[in-house]
């Protein structure tokens, strides 16, 4: 994205509560990330998720410069157009993909090539994972975020995921809230945990999509 510098600054800014939640996600999330698995996060931003996932090698990736200055220990950094440069990371090289908050940044046509360069870089038998917005149920808000480009539903991601090969492991139409913006302050662990579970799950506007390449 054009402007990702004023973006983290003006809509993405940092929040304090945002670890913590993250590493409650990470550790339901960890059955589908093997401890000895190489790791890639695209659009990394902040680096909540991938500095909260155990796994041998985690490489973030971003448009934006401060990536390299949010990456934790251990966790390599690189500043990277994803939707133009993933082919310059080694094809077949990552046992899992993590994606949060990504594909609706770009327009559709580019959307559908960085899925099949995810593919890509993904070895066979290779994870991608997705937490992203639901237009189904989050299209009050969706575009107060300025940057977003494409619309996704649990029903056209997955279908553009079954499109580049990915089989679908996993779908939770509704996953988490839709935003963080109205929270002040730290957030319980036991309460996410207890919303990540619940069947009835107030705000939810993001998806969870676990998809496989054969």
């Amino acid at each position: 994205m054009s402007g990702a510098s004023s973006y983290h600054d003006v809509h993405l800014t940092e929040h304090p509560a945002r670890s913590g939640v993250w590493r409650v996600i990470s550790d339901y999330l960890a059955r589908w990330i093997p401890a000895e698995a190489c790791v890639l996060e695209i659009g990394a931003g902040h680096c909540h998720w991938i500095n909260s996932v155990r796994a041998s090698r985690r490489l973030a990736t971003d448009v934006w410069p401060d990536v390299c200055r949010y990456a934790g220990p251990g966790v390599e950094a690189r500043v990277l157009d994803v939707a133009r440069e993933l082919p310059s990371l080694p094809s077949a090289s990552f046992d899992v993909v993590l994606a949060s908050n990504v594909l609706e940044h770009f327009e559709p046509d580019t959307a559908s090539r960085v899925v099949r360069e995810v593919a890509g870089v993904l070895k066979a038998g290779g994870r991608f994972l997705i937490i992203q917005p639901n237009y189904r149920y989050a299209y009050r808000r969706y575009f107060d975020d300025y940057t977003h480009r494409s619309v996704f539903s649990d029903v056209s991601l997955v279908n553009l995921l079954r499109s580049h090969g990915f089989r679908i492991d996993l779908l939770k139409p509704r996953f988490l809230p839709y935003s963080m913006r109205s929270v002040r302050g730290a957030v319980p662990s036991w309460l996410v945990r207890a919303y990540i579970h619940s069947p009835v799950k107030p705000g939810a506007g993001q998806m969870l999509i676990i998809a496989t390449k054969p």
